[in-house]
């Protein structure tokens, strides 16, 4: 069984802390902003303006972290506060996770960015379009599952990961790297596997931070020997 349901009221009572939670789920929100754009971008070919626009608050994000890491800081020198510190750990956890997720979007934002237009998913497209809602859905839900404390949801996430965004993406990559799916671009060959590969770690790191739900500190991030929902 988790701590994390002990230790929200932590984080959401105390000032420092409080502000640490509202800053983390901030970069968030803001990297999905950035994800939903340039998977716009990708499939249509239209407003790439935002997208650039958009991109250049990825340093947003990272102003995020160092604040979070500052406020855990400052926190913690605190002797008193002794008593939160496993959720300053899980709160850290969950900021590296976070920041990850924004460098994986920026990324998407990059190479919709350098093609100045629409992808040709070719074969693959049903394929890549399950993936895309798939990791849109797990943003939303790691939000709520997060947020509420919500046991069931971040039990769905982390069991359904790898079939569901893992497996899809590896066979994706595969097949194209083997030549068994024929894409007839090397542009496009070339942006498929990258933009699989990115989807495949912003669902993982989605996939780590419902694990702060669920586990204890100690196995945070992975799936081994889960009581499973």
């Amino acid at each position: 069984m988790s701590i994390f349901k002990n230790i929200i009221n932590a984080w959401k009572s105390d000032d420092l802390l409080s502000q640490a939670w509202e800053e983390s789920l901030s970069m968030l929100i803001l990297s999905k902003k950035i994800f939903e754009k340039s998977i716009n971008y990708l499939n249509s070919g239209i407003d790439i303006e935002s997208v650039k626009d958009l991109k250049k608050r990825d340093i947003t994000i990272n102003d995020y972290h160092k604040s979070v890491r500052r406020k855990l800081v400052t926190h913690f020198s605190m002797g008193e506060n002794s008593k939160h510190i496993a959720s300053g750990f899980i709160l850290a956890e969950m900021a590296v996770d976070i920041e990850r997720i924004g460098d994986y979007c920026k990324n998407i934002s990059d190479i919709t960015i350098a093609r100045e237009s629409k992808i040709n998913f070719d074969s693959v497209s049903i394929e890549i379009k399950d993936i895309e809602k798939e990791v849109l859905k797990r943003f939303k839900e790691t939000i709520d599952a997060i947020d509420n404390q919500d046991e069931k949801i971040a039990s769905d996430i982390v069991k359904s990961y790898k079939p569901f965004v893992a497996r899809m993406s590896d066979d994706i990559v595969h097949n194209i790297i083997s030549n068994t799916t024929k894409i007839s671009s090397v542009s496009d060959a070339a942006t498929i596997v990258l933009y699989a590969r990115y989807l495949k770690r912003i669902g993982a790191h989605l996939k780590n931070i419902t694990t702060t739900v669920i586990n204890p500190y100690d196995k945070v991030g992975y799936q081994n020997d889960l009581n499973l929902l």
